[in-house]
């Protein structure tokens, strides 16, 4: 059993939390700051976001009278955070219910990667220097307005408390995600099946094509996923040859007429502007030359290495011993 937060998502009695907060859950209690606990169904979880949508079950009177009184948080467009803004996080740290953090946006824009290191990454996280403990994970981060801006999920610890670095999913992700969760208790994820790095001036030395390779920036691929979409496209990686030396593949310099610099400007691209089906132009640097590849997304097929970088995994915020998790709402 474990201790997590949530916030309240709409008058049809659906709470957004964590997905490492129900796990494999189906059932789980929901104590709202008022003490009144109920029962909800988890109907939709996202692992790759990290996102699961619960609904509380109106088999009772006074769940009916609890839907008919509460007032969902407002989600506002995470895309305008800047550095600097002000933030409150509200959850149950170490169980301590209706406890209140406050700071600012420490950085927007963030690549969290997967929490075993092993997975698809969660781009556009909001780092914070509001404090997050254990209990913290699924609450909401708000804005000076009160409105929900992004969700608490992860910390950067030694010790699996706060040290000033927190990460939350951000409000448009769960925008995006959570109606899709409601309607079908799923998510696809677009597909690209590669694996890279942001260029670096040490594996630019393996590029060929001269000075111009040595000012390039783009992504650098590592490998490809056999008959998946990069690969059907044409994209190369890079092998090693039979006197063990390693030669570069591909490097992509821009998708869809837009420069792409770090690896998380890709994931990016593809997580917010793009579906299963769509086809994306990837412009690549190959022995000196541009050229335009394009690809068809398909869906992630499972927990595989995927566009990760390189980078220690935050965690997801542990959970201290379990005690109903009351969530907040105005």
């Amino acid at each position: 059993t474990t201790l997590g937060s949530g916030f309240v998502y709409d008058n049809q009695g659906h709470i957004i939390t964590n997905g490492h907060v129900v796990g494999d859950a189906k059932i789980v209690d929901v104590t709202f700051v008022d003490g009144n606990r109920y029962t909800a169904k988890v109907i939709g979880t996202d692992i790759y976001s990290d996102i699961a949508v619960l609904q509380i079950s109106q088999n009772n009177t006074q769940a009916q009278q609890l839907l008919s009184s509460v007032k969902p948080l407002a989600l506002s467009n995470s895309s305008k955070l800047e550095v600097g803004d002000q933030v409150i996080a509200i959850g149950n740290p170490f169980g301590l219910s209706d406890t209140m953090t406050t700071g600012i946006v420490s950085g927007v824009g963030r690549l969290l990667p997967a929490a075993s290191g092993i997975g698809f990454s969660i781009p556009n996280t909001i780092q914070t220097d509001a404090p997050i403990n254990p209990g913290n994970s699924g609450g909401p981060l708000l804005n000076t307005q009160g409105q929900v801006i992004g969700m608490n999920t992860a910390i950067f610890s030694a010790t699996g408390t706060f040290s000033g670095i927190g990460f939350a999913i951000p409000s448009n992700t769960i925008i995006r995600i959570a109606p899709a969760l409601i309607e079908k208790g799923y998510y696809l994820h677009p597909y690209l099946g590669l694996n890279g790095a942001t260029l670096t001036s040490d594996l630019s030395q393996n590029l060929t094509g001269g000075a111009a390779a040595t000012n390039l920036k783009g992504i650098y691929i590592d490998t490809i996923t056999k008959n998946g979409p990069a690969d059907k496209a044409g994209v190369h990686g890079s092998n090693i040859d039979q006197y063990s030396k390693k030669h570069a593949g591909d490097v992509i310099i821009g998708v869809d007429g837009h420069n792409i610099v770090r690896i998380d400007d890709l994931i990016s691209y593809i997580d917010q502007h793009k579906s299963v089906g769509d086809i994306i132009t990837l412009t690549v640097y190959r022995n000196g030359h541009a050229i335009d590849l394009n690809a068809t997304l398909t869906s992630r097929p499972s927990l595989i290495p995927f566009l990760t970088a390189p980078s220690i995994p935050p965690s997801p915020i542990p959970h201290p011993p379990a005690r109903p998790a009351p969530l907040p709402h105005p």
